[in-house]
């Protein structure tokens, strides 16, 4: 079978190739975009036993209006940081750091307690 532009020379040819590729990534971007528009963010995960088990041992402890979620992995990097996992649940202990920062929230991770960013955390 003959492609349909193969009578081209073959600089001209690649100029078609190319074209028509740049065409298709700009219309998968704006598939992507689109996509993410309609779709919801990921909301809460389901939750294994274990991390259910505490849940309800923080909801005892500090009531459920006090929980939140994890809405991406947390890496700490200073001394008090928590390093959490997407989806994980904690109780909120105190909306500020030592210093007064409401970025940083004091939490408690069913054990470990320590220091997260507030923008990271959705009310579960």
């Amino acid at each position: 079978p003959q492609l349909p532009h193969g009578h081209l020379p073959l600089p001209s040819f690649w100029k078609v190739v190319e074209d028509s590729l740049q065409h298709s990534g700009a219309q998968l971007r704006a598939l992507c975009q689109a996509f993410e528009s309609v779709t919801p963010s990921p909301g809460t995960q389901p939750l294994t036993p274990a991390e259910e088990r505490k849940v309800l041992s923080l909801v005892s402890k500090h009531g459920p209006d006090k929980l939140y979620q994890v809405t991406s992995n947390i890496s700490g990097s200073r001394d008090l940081d928590l390093t959490l996992l997407r989806g994980q649940i904690v109780a909120l202990l105190q909306s500020a750091d030592t210093k007064g920062n409401t970025s940083r929230w004091l939490v408690d991770a069913g054990g470990p307690r320590g220091f997260v960013p507030a923008a990271k955390l959705q009310p579960y």
